[in-house]
């Protein structure tokens, strides 16, 4: 039986892998949130696996807080690098699997074609440069069974995100604006939990791996926002904005779409739609009509 610690349990990822976890009888979880294991104290961290034994780790903390990040960088490099270096360090010495969660911010946004996972990094804010800084220590280091998965968009039922802001906004207002020219593929954590807790038995990597997962397809915030209120049966007028009409302190990508070959070749998952799986976040959210 492994035993699993998932960080960042509060967040959006960490609570699906809870809301799953009963469906993987042969594991054992720990889920840990900032009061239990604060990623920014590093001593803490340290001592925290001499006194706890843990088969894998998984690690879903991140400081996600992409236009606080260009005001708070110290803190947002604490948790995306730091605390992940010395993650891969202990994985290492304590021969611990890791599966670390990174980002499509990793990017410049300004390719055509779905980024693959070789593409060079090139992030345009601090969020994307923290997490690409973690991910580099994570293969510095090299502990193996090591997984970083980038993923995108994500939103849940549990925690703050793009479609519970819809559902609220949609419902307050008869209409918004909402960007158009910035395009990716809105991921359902509740997938990517379950993508995760099905690749772990099949991890055996002598080092790190990087890997891409959202869901199927493509849209805008536009399209994204569109299909949510189609769905949810919300009259509210959606107009269609450009990134310059909407200007924020952290630069995003205009283009993050990932590349999904190599996760569904190499451990044989199959990836959902993105309005399929939208639906079912909406059923859970008790908003899909």
């Amino acid at each position: 039986m492994s035993n699993i610690l998932v960080t960042g349990a509060n967040g959006q990822l960490g609570s699906e892998i809870n809301a799953l976890s009963g469906f993987y009888p042969h594991y054992t979880f720990t889920f840990a949130n900032r009061n239990t294991l604060d990623l920014s104290n590093l001593c803490k961290l340290e001592d925290y696996f001499d006194t706890n034994t843990f088969d894998v780790i998984i690690n879903c903390a991140a400081y996600t807080a992409v236009d606080k990040a260009e005001s708070e960088e110290e803190l947002a490099n604490a948790i995306n690098h730091r605390a992940v270096s010395l993650l891969a360090k202990i994985s290492k010495k304590k021969n611990i699997s890791l599966i670390h969660v990174s980002t499509d911010y990793v990017f410049d946004g300004k390719n055509f074609s779905p980024y693959i996972e070789t593409d060079p990094t090139d992030p345009q804010g601090v969020y994307g440069r923290t997490k690409r800084d973690g991910e580099n220590a994570i293969l510095d280091v090299a502990p193996k069974n090591t997984l970083i998965i980038r993923t995108s968009w994500v939103y849940s039922s549990f925690g703050a995100n793009f479609v519970k802001t819809m559902l609220r906004l949609g419902k307050e207002r008869n209409s918004l604006g909402i960007i158009f020219d910035q395009v990716g593929t809105p991921t359902y954590a509740r997938d990517l939990a379950k993508a995760i807790l099905d690749i772990l038995p099949q991890i055996n990597t002598a080092i790190p791996k990087i890997y891409h997962y959202s869901n199927e397809g493509c849209a805008s915030w536009y399209d994204f926002a569109k299909a949510i209120f189609e769905l949810s049966n919300i009259q509210c007028t959606l107009n269609p904005i450009t990134t310059d009409q909407y200007p924020t302190p952290a630069t995003r990508p205009h283009y993050s779409l990932l590349n999904k070959a190599k996760i569904k070749e190499e451990f044989g998952i199959t990836i959902p739609y993105w309005r399929d799986s939208l639906k079912e976040c909406l059923k859970e959210l008790g908003e899909e009509q």
